[in-house]
């Protein structure tokens, strides 16, 4: 016989928490009978300690994901949730589980996700260093917000609630601590309604598993991946265009060496520089697409075209050989010399410039067809 789904599901990922998940669960347990409703609650662990076993003694469903890693386990603990709302908070008991109500009220409301807001609620003495207080949680968000368009004031709180159907809609796949990230920005693209409450956040009793720099670093690059050309294609871009057109230009006006040498070759480097930018936003933002971290645009429908990849092909052996007959040149002409003293710095910067660019966009349009394979191969 089926029973019905219950109304909340409460996902906890733990890693070795034996010394708070029955806080955690008695708490939920409490919020379940003040509330009359049926609810469930999921430990997805990953401990070498005794925590799934205190979990199940209290009646908790414990899984026990694949592989290592935060997002794993909220992945394996989502898989296994069955409630009309789903409530994702750390079995460490630095939230409060008695504040579930808060985060199911605005969802009640027509809410499709909450986030409970530490930066707007209450920061209890010892429960956020300084350094994320301060500067990695405030600078992180306002990227965020920035890049997504989203009006949130945390974004890596671990203390969310979500209705089902909302959650259907994210396509939730990454493993590591890029999972806080991932849910704002997949909620964001869907066009979900996101809310916030302000919750106290309490002190870990045990040493905390965060990585300052690390784990930061891992968020930036996570937003790299959905949004590289803001990042990286156009500031390339102008960069290359601005080093380009200011060695034309010295080109034209001559006496390079002798009064704007030192201009040149900085024009030079942004040009290669720029360049290089602007071919590895647009290879992660293929990147980013095949392998399902974005839209397909008309961008990136243009660089999975096998012939654009042969212009590109040939475009960069063009410049390539360009460069080389310059530098071909310099030689021929420092042996005409009887290879003796010789001022051709200008050329060989040319030279140099060509060369690079060249391998640069020849290397990128064989970088992009080798994607192509596998996005044959989601086709087939």
């Amino acid at each position: 016989m089926n029973r019905s789904p219950p109304e909340i599901s409460v996902v906890l990922p733990s890693l070795n928490e034996e010394e708070t998940i029955a806080d955690c669960i008695t708490k939920i347990r409490q919020v379940f009978a003040d509330l009359g409703i049926e609810g469930e609650i999921i430990v997805a662990d990953s401990s070498l300690d005794r925590t799934p076993e205190i979990a199940a003694s209290l009646g908790a469903i414990v899984v026990r994901p694949e592989k290592m890693g935060y997002g794993n386990a909220y992945l394996a603990g989502l898989a296994r949730a069955r409630g009309t709302y789903i409530v994702i908070g750390d079995a460490d008991n630095t939230y409060d589980f008695l504040e579930i109500p808060r985060l199911l009220a605005p969802l009640e409301g027509g809410a499709d996700m909450v986030l409970g807001s530490r930066l707007r609620g209450t920061l209890l003495p010892g429960a956020m260093p300084p350094l994320h207080r301060y500067i990695g949680n405030p600078l992180l968000t306002w990227l965020l917000n920035r890049v997504f368009r989203t009006h949130i004031s945390d974004s890596h709180t671990g203390f969310r609630a979500i209705r089902r159907d909302a959650l259907e809609c994210l396509h939730l796949k990454t493993g590591g601590m890029e999972f806080a990230s991932e849910m704002i920005i997949e909620a964001a693209i869907a066009g979900l309604r996101i809310e916030e409450v302000p919750i106290t956040y309490h002190p870990r009793r045990a040493p905390s598993k965060l990585q300052s720099f690390s784990d930061g670093w891992r968020h930036v690059r996570f937003m790299l991946l959905y949004r590289p050309v803001p990042f990286l294609a156009v500031p390339g871009l102008f960069f290359a265009f601005f080093g380009l057109s200011l060695m034309l230009l010295f080109l034209v006006r001559g006496d390079v060496e002798t009064y704007r040498l030192h201009s040149f070759i900085l024009a030079s480097l942004a040009f290669i520089g720029g360049l290089e930018g602007m071919l590895m936003g647009l290879i992660i933002r293929v990147f980013s697409t095949v392998h399902g971290y974005g839209q397909k645009s008309a961008i990136v429908s243009g660089l999975l075209n096998y012939n654009i990849l042969e212009w590109g092909i040939a475009g960069g052996t063009l410049m390539m050989a360009g460069g080389a007959a310059v530098g071909f040149g310099i030689v021929y002409q420092w042996a005409a010399a009887g290879f003796g003293s010789l001022s051709q710095i200008a050329n060989a910067v040319w030279a140099l410039a060509l060369f690079l660019a060249g391998i640069q966009i020849l290397f990128a349009a064989i970088f992009v067809s080798m994607m192509l394979l596998k996005a044959d191969q989601k086709e087939e």
